[in-house]
């Protein structure tokens, strides 16, 4: 037992983190409606991590288990050491992967993460129309991805494409499934968008309807007939027009460990929402103690933090009661039931939000874009006639 618990009972699983996800920086050129990071990120943006603290958090890490290695961000590739903290990684036996927009790619860094051992690279997109993909990121980035997608190709990475589905290109499934067999991609992730961070605040301007959903994934799976084997296609149901929630993160602190660019450490993107947790850092406390030990990671581990009607309910071993962070975002009770499912008292949240993605009116509601300015006026209390209908967001 060490100080990190705070009064909370350490659990007694031996289970060890498998995936770790380094958010090496919040900064970043685009500023994406749908960003997953915080809103209030430019609070946390000073004194990110530097490279021999972030070596010492991978070697931590790979001690206690860990093999999958995500670097993301922010932008990652606004770091000048990211070339020697992939070479590190291939060094400790991780399987790692690059989580980028392209931007500070070069011929040059690539070819030095081949040399690193980088293992594999996933490129987000945004539209097959300039218009749309530079309108969604508030930045001119198409052109740029389209050659970074061939740069990635040639090196003989794994072709990798990742495109968050929204209103504004649901229309386009077939054409953005097109691009990716012409760009030779082997992975796309049609990644629906949850409503976490700056997707929630965009949610009346994102949100599709479910007529929209299920046309896209009927395309979706045609293009998956023709197209066979030569790419595999995944496509992201988003939360809110399922009747059970999902099974987050493969439950808190079982699977997933997060480590922010301040040294933060969180079982999932999101948790820094939840009230009353403090999350342990890296350059106070050690990692396998945080990850044992902490009262934060192990606030929600198991059943017995479960209130009805979660606690007698007989699926709960299959979604551990959701998430955490959309209960306490939407109802304001971090240890409800998920509104997702249908047995929640707060299930009528989700439902008025899909009748709002009906509503015009909010539609043409101006979008927040993921800025520093935005970020700062959120933290600052502005905005909040767009955050009303949204109970707790911070």
């Amino acid at each position: 037992m060490t100080t990190l618990n705070n009064g909370v009972e350490a659990n007694i699983t031996q289970t060890q983190p498998l995936w770790l996800l380094a958010e090496i920086t919040y900064r970043c050129p685009l500023h994406c409606a749908f960003c997953y990071n915080p809103t209030d990120y430019a609070d946390h943006t000073k004194n990110e991590l530097n490279t021999d603290e972030w070596i010492k958090v991978l070697r931590d890490a790979r001690k206690m288990g860990a093999l999958q290695l995500g670097i993301s961000g922010g932008e990652p590739l606004l770091r000048d050491d990211i070339e020697d903290i992939v070479t590190e990684a291939n060094q400790l036996g991780y399987y790692s992967n690059l989580i980028t927009s392209g931007v500070g790619l070069t011929e040059k860094r690539i070819d030095a993460f081949k040399a690193g051992g980088l293992d594999h690279i996933q490129l987000s997109m945004h539209d097959i129309t300039e218009e749309i993909s530079n309108f969604v990121t508030d930045t001119k980035t198409f052109k740029l991805k389209q050659k970074v997608a061939a740069m990635i190709k040639d090196r003989g990475y794994p072709m990798v494409l990742n495109v968050v589905i929204h209103r504004y290109n649901i229309g386009h499934i077939k054409e953005i499934l097109e691009m990716a067999e012409k760009l030779g991609a082997d992975y796309v992730e049609l990644a629906n968008t949850q409503y976490y961070g700056w997707s929630l605040i965009n949610r009346n301007q994102l949100m599709p309807t479910k007529e929209q959903i299920d046309e896209a994934e009927k395309i979706t799976n045609e293009f998956r007939e023709y197209i066979g084997n030569k790419m595999k296609i995944f496509f992201v149901v988003p939360d809110y027009y399922a009747e059970r929630p999902k099974k987050c993160m493969n439950g808190w602190g079982e699977v997933f460990m997060i480590v922010t660019a301040n040294g933060d450490v969180l079982p999932c993107h999101s948790a820094r929402v939840l009230p009353n947790i403090d999350f342990p850092n890296v350059k106070n406390d050690q990692l396998n103690e945080i990850w044992y030990d902490s009262s934060a990671f192990n606030k929600y581990r198991g059943d017995d933090w479960m209130k009805e009607p979660c606690r007698s309910c007989s699926e709960k071993e299959n979604d551990l009661g959701g998430c955490r962070c959309q209960a306490f975002l939407l109802s304001g009770d971090a240890e409800g039931a998920d509104p997702i499912c249908t047995k929640s008292p707060h299930r009528h949240l989700i439902d008025q939000a899909l009748e709002d993605s009906k509503n015009e009116i909010l539609q043409a509601q101006p979008i927040i874009f993921r800025t520093d300015k935005n970020s700062k006026e959120l933290i600052q209390g502005e905005h909040k006639e767009r955050l009303k209908d949204f109970k707790a967001m911070p």
